[in-house]
C-alpha cells in the first residue's frame, strides 16, 4: 500500500477524532450555559423575595458564636 494513502487515512481518522472532541466540548458548554441561566434566575427570585424587607435588616450579623 502506498504510504501517502496510509498517511491520508491516518489524517482522516485524526480529523474525525478532533471533530468528536469538539462536539463534546460544545455540548458541555451548552449545558454549562443553561446551568448559569438557572442560577441567575434563582438569584433574581431570591432578590425579589427580599425586596419588601425593611432597610438595614441583616446588616448587623454577629458571627462570633
Amino acid at each position: 500500500m502506498d504510504m501517502s494513502l496510509v498517511a491520508a487515512a491516518l489524517g482522516a481518522q485524526t480529523s474525525l477524532t478532533q471533530l468528536a472532541v469538539a462536539g463534546s466540548m460544545l455540548k458541555m458548554n451548552t449545558q454549562n450555559a443553561a446551568s448559569v441561566v438557572k442560577l441567575i434566575d434563582g438569584a433574581q427570585q431570591s432578590m425579589n423575595s427580599l425586596a419588601n424587607v425593611a432597610a438595614g435588616v441583616g446588616t448587623n450579623l454577629d458571627i462570633s458564636a
